[in-house]
């Protein structure tokens, strides 16, 4: 029931992560083909030795020459392990690459499209508007401070102090004059309230 509505799906699966993977597991091969050998040369020089003791002297020198074979394997087996692991080192740093490369790509579609929104005359037409808007409300300013006579400052003012009045209510100042001296006055004394018990 997979292809219920007919899509394939699309596996996230690259070319070039499946040449990673293979790339991989054939490192691990000789990684493995590599342990195999030495644990053999191991047992071949032992019994190389034994060999020794045993006065079979050509018999120990051809243990030692397919010993010596087998160690030149691993010097080449060595080699490919480090060619395998450069080669997948290079892939993956070019899959980071190519994201890179297709990142930039696409900002640099993104930019032409917004510069085609915005093109330079655009720009220059909507600066010389602006400038042009804020000329005209420099002109009204000019105008409007200068249509003022000496009455009508008066008047604006006198209006705000009307303003400032009836928003501070202010007591009025006593005519009398103050006495200079306060006269000292007892304390007064408050009752407390007596408190009231419930009953039970």
């Amino acid at each position: 029931m997979g292809n219920l509505f007919g899509r394939k799906r699309r596996s996230r699966v690259t070319e070039q992560d499946k040449a990673v993977l293979q790339l991989k597991q054939q490192r691990d091969k000789l990684k493995q083909y590599q342990k195999r050998i030495s644990l053999q040369l191991e047992r071949e020089r032992a019994f190389a030795r034994q060999l020794l003791k045993d006065g079979k002297k050509e018999k120990a020198k051809f243990l030692l020459k397919k010993k010596r074979y087998q160690e030149q394997l691993l010097d080449k087996t060595e080699n490919q392990i480090s060619n395998l692991e450069r080669m997948v080192q290079d892939i993956e740093f070019t899959q980071i690459e190519m994201k890179v490369i297709e990142g930039l790509k696409i900002g640099n579609e993104c930019l032409n499209k917004m510069h085609q929104v915005m093109s330079i005359e655009e720009v220059e037409r909507i600066m010389d508007e602006t400038q042009e808007a804020v000329e005209y409300q420099r002109q009204i300013g000019e105008m409007l401070a200068g249509s003022f006579t000496v009455e009508d400052e008066d008047a604006i003012l006198a209006e705000l102090d009307a303003i400032t009045q009836e928003q501070i209510d202010l007591p009025e100042v006593p005519s009398e004059p103050l006495p200079e001296k306060i006269p000292e006055t007892s304390p007064v004394r408050v009752k407390p309230k007596p408190e009231l018990v419930a009953a039970s």
